[in-house]
């Protein structure tokens, strides 16, 4: 029987530093309770109030990111919110949604485990196909992955575990079964789910408005096409091409790419609705220093180049800065003039992990979704949507026209690197008490941290979460199995399952993206009001800075 309860929702909270929490009464998953979150989500998105970034419908509530920097006064803006899904929420909710047709061809090259979910259904392939194919399937969040649709409505015949040991690469488009979910991988992605099938429908593409096929509250209906389609994969769900990519006049010749370097700007708000994380530099605060120092807006597009850096050549007269981590090829924290046809080899970071290698008149490639960076794990913006590569040819804009000589340095100092242990300031939530994580005692960065997050090793804590997917943000520190905390960063998944503990504070997250794989951290109990004046200091210090380099360079931006 459906569930009939009207869904209200509760007060609002807080998570962590940058986003508010609008819970929603009644049982998960079901047409009521997801009609409630679209309509709030749908509310709050409408009425465009400058200070929200990004508005994120999950199973049982609605998550608002908020602008720290804009928004002066939290009270006021939590009051709105709650009035909005108020109202929202009054009376009969309407039930706007569509249905979406998927056509699959299941099974074989497509779906490489069909036969074992049918042995464990005790189903044969016609049969467990008919039951796949029967519901429409109720949209209730979109995230994980960009376009990724959690849908609700599998028969609990079908219910199967995961693969014991994931894929790494599972193609975009492969149809799944994970447990009491089935689902669509829209990217090429490490999963453990079975795999039954695959379709061309694609449930992501950057290009498109909205980027994602569907929305929370909608329906999908699989079909089956196994008979009338070849059981071949899409062109989007190849490799993304490693070959070079070459510009007519080129500034930068990328002759070895280093460890890891790719294009990044200051990121891409207002889709996680649709699973794309904002993203962009990890320590954004010195991307936008390294772009002033070259007389670039803050948010123009450079390099974030991470423990080895790569050689370029340099095939123009250029202005070029560092900030973030230091390398031994080049000075930081000041501007240089580059003579065309030179070479630079950064070598590896002795201080720090990832740097910002700013060039006069930014990085020209194409903007994708409002933005210049690239989102590794998706494939898209930057070059190719992948770190360079040998061979790579980078265009750069206008380069403004120095005033006078680039003879002076900033103090590195203004924008501390990591010290050990480093000490991040964090927030508890949920069932942690400070004690709980923020007992004094060091976990170390492990060798699988990467621009997603940090994971860390060190006491391990005990966490039983209810199951339910909720929206995250850079700096919540998730609970896996094993007890082990992540610390997720800027490429962080817009939804996620585990258990969280809490949140570091916003102001410090510049710096656990600084960390290197062996250093420690120490997690300090802080408070919602410390956190905030610490982004508001940190924030006016940038501001100090952008006025002493335009002092220096009249032509910087402001």
């Amino acid at each position: 029987m459906p569930d009939t309860r009207e869904a209200s929702p509760l007060p609002s909270e807080l998570l962590g530093d940058a986003a508010v929490v609008i819970p929603v009464a009644g049982s998960v998953g079901t047409p009521t309770t997801t009609a409630a979150i679209r309509a709030i989500a749908t509310a709050i998105t409408t009425a465009a109030l400058p200070t929200v970034l990004d508005v994120v419908p999950s199973p049982d509530r609605v998550t608002v990111c908020y602008d720290l920097t804009s928004t002066s006064n939290l009270a006021d803006l939590q009051a709105t919110l709650e009035r909005l899904a108020s109202t929202a929420t009054a009376g009969d909710i309407p039930r706007v949604s569509t249905r979406h047709e998927v056509p699959v061809c299941y099974g074989d090259a497509a779906g490489p485990d069909l036969d074992d979910v049918c042995l464990h259904c005790e189903l044969d392939r016609a049969t467990l196909i008919e039951r796949h194919t029967a519901v429409d399937y109720l949209v209730t969040a979109v995230g994980f992955t960009p376009g990724f649709a959690y849908l609700g409505g599998l028969p609990s015949s079908m219910h199967v575990p995961r693969r014991a040991t994931p894929r790494p690469h599972v193609p975009a488009g492969s149809v799944g079964i994970g447990g009491s979910q089935t689902g669509v991988y829209p990217c090429a992605s490490p999963g453990g789910w079975q795999l039954i099938g695959h379709t061309q429908t694609a449930f992501f593409d950057p290009t498109a408005s909205p980027p994602a096929l569907c929305a929370v509250g909608d329906r999908i209906r699989f079909v089956d096409a196994t008979a009338t389609s070849a059981p071949q994969l899409p062109p989007r769900a190849a490799a993304v091409p490693a070959s070079p990519q070459t510009v007519r006049q080129p500034t930068l010749t990328v002759l070895s790419p280093g460890l890891l370097t790719s294009v990044q700007d200051l990121g891409r708000p207002g889709y996680r609705s649709c699973g794309v994380t904002p993203g962009g530099a990890a320590d954004p605060a010195a991307a936008a220093i390294a772009n002033r120092l070259v007389g670039n807006p803050p948010d123009a597009a450079l390099l974030e180049i991470t423990l080895a850096g790569p050689t370029l050549r340099i095939d123009r007269d250029a202005r070029i800065a560092l900030t973030g981590a230091r390398f031994p090829g080049l000075d930081s924290w000041r501007p240089h003039e580059v003579a065309a046809g030179s070479t630079l080899t950064l070598g590896h970071a002795t201080h720090g992990c990832r740097g910002y290698l700013a060039i006069a008149g930014g990085l020209e490639v194409p903007r994708v979704l409002g933005s210049r960076s690239t989102h590794l794990a998706a494939g898209f913006g930057g070059l190719a949507g992948r770190p360079l590569i040998a061979g790579d040819q980078l265009a750069v804009g206008p380069c403004p026209t120095p005033a006078t000589d680039a003879r002076w340095s900033l103090s590195p100092d203004l924008l501390p690197l990591p010290e050990q242990p480093t000490r991040l300031r964090f927030l508890p939530t949920g069932f942690a008490s400070p004690e709980t994580i923020c007992c004094g005692v060091p976990y170390e960065v492990t060798a699988r941290s990467n621009r997603m997050g940090l994971r860390l090793s060190g006491p391990a804590i005990n966490a039983a979460g209810d199951g339910i997917s909720k929206a995250v943000l850079p700096g919540t520190v998730q609970l896996p199995p094993d007890g082990q905390p992540i610390l997720l960063l800027g490429d962080c998944q817009t939804i996620g399952g585990y258990p969280v503990v809490g949140h570091v504070a916003s102001v410090d997250l510049r710096l656990a993206a600084q960390l290197r794989p062996g250093e420690s951290v120490l997690f300090e109990p802080s408070t919602l009001a410390e956190a905030q004046s610490a982004w508001h200091q940190q924030q006016r210090a940038l501001a100090r800075i952008a006025t002493c380099i335009t002092d220096r360079w009249p032509y910087s931006h402001a």
